[in-house]
């Protein structure tokens, strides 16, 4: 399921949202659609670092075929 972070830009209230397609995203303390999605630290957990190799088919740090 996809629940993003977000902050409201108009009261500052941070808050999560599960979030369907293009469905109106809006601030749940004061109602507002000026927010604005946060980098979440928790997505980016699995990502590897791009200085370290995982292939071994090829010499490139990532690619299609090396997963």
């Amino acid at each position: 399921m996809p629940i993003f972070e977000y902050k409201c830009n108009k009261c500052d209230k941070e808050f999560e949202k599960l979030v369907f397609g293009n469905q109106r995203v809006c601030c749940p303390k004061c109602d507002s659609e000026d927010v604005q999605k946060k980098f979440s630290l928790f997505a980016m957990s699995g990502v590897q670092s791009a200085s370290s190799s995982s292939c071994t088919s090829c010499s490139a740090s990532s690619c299609t075929s090396c997963k």
